[in-house]
């Protein structure tokens, strides 16, 4: 049984139009509301990588004179005592700085589901055409 739609060509095709220009407005907004939810994210990073700079400033000035101190008392020579005591303080440094860039990256920023929707929105558009 086929059955014809009573509208002309040019009222499917303007429907068909707006239809695809409301569906992009849509995964343009969808886009701009996960690029900004990410970038709240980036920013809550950023502001823990300052936080742990700030905090192994301070707290390292004063645990590294008790360290050295305590390595001295324990026997070992003061030069050595500072060596391993400033090793220590890079190694955290490191981790406190790597775990800070790795929640930074701009994949993390990038609005992925916005993106997976457009290209699921345009299989679902060509299949569509495909099938008329």
């Amino acid at each position: 049984m086929d059955r014809q739609d009573p509208r002309s060509t040019g009222s499917l095709l303007t429907d068909v139009l707006g239809s695809i220009g409301n569906l992009l407005r849509q995964e343009v907004d969808l886009a701009r509301a996960e690029v900004d939810e990410n970038l709240k994210k980036a920013g809550k990073a950023l502001f823990l990588l300052i936080g742990a700079l700030i905090l192994a400033f301070i707290g390292l000035s004063v645990l590294s004179t008790a360290a050295i101190s305590a390595l001295v008392l324990a026997g070992i020579g003061s030069l050595w005592a500072t060596i391993i005591v400033g090793l220590v303080v890079l190694v955290i440094a490191g981790i406190l700085g790597s775990v800070g860039i790795k929640r930074l990256k701009l994949s993390s920023i990038a609005p992925s589901r916005a993106a997976r929707n457009l290209k699921a929105d345009i299989n679902m558009m060509k299949e569509a055409y495909n099938d008329r």
